[in-house]
C-alpha cells in the first residue's frame, strides 16, 4: 500500500513540474512576442515620421514656381507666343474644329 502512494505522489510531482515547466514556456514566448510587438510599432511611428517628411518633400518640388524655374533653366522651355496656341473643340456629331 505504501508504494502505491509513493507512485501517486511521483506522478502527481511529475506533472506539477511539467505544468511548472510549460508555464514558464508560454511566460517566456509571451514575453518575447510583446518585445517583439514594441519593436514593430517603434519602426511603424519611424516610418510614419518618414511618410511625413517624403510627403512635405514632395510638395516642395512640386510646387509651380519651381517647377516653371526648372522647366526654363534646365530644359530650356518657354511659354508660347500668343500666335502658337491653336484650340480644338471636339463638337457632339465627333467632327473637330481647330480655332486659333
Amino acid at each position: 500500500m505504501l508504494r502505491s502512494g509513493n507512485a501517486l505522489n511521483v506522478l502527481l510531482l511529475l506533472v506539477v513540474v511539467i505544468c511548472a515547466l510549460s508555464l514558464v514556456t508560454s511566460q517566456h514566448k509571451a514575453r518575447k512576442l510583446y518585445i517583439e510587438l514594441q519593436n514593430e510599432k517603434e519602426l511603424a511611428q519611424e516610418m510614419e515620421v518618414e511618410w511625413g517628411q517624403l510627403q512635405l518633400e514632395l510638395s516642395t518640388w512640386a510646387t509651380p514656381g519651381r517647377v516653371e524655374k526648372v522647366a526654363v533653366k534646365q530644359l530650356q522651355m518657354q511659354l508660347p507666343q500668343s500666335g502658337q496656341v491653336q484650340f480644338i473643340r471636339i463638337v457632339p456629331d465627333g467632327q473637330t474644329k481647330i480655332q486659333p
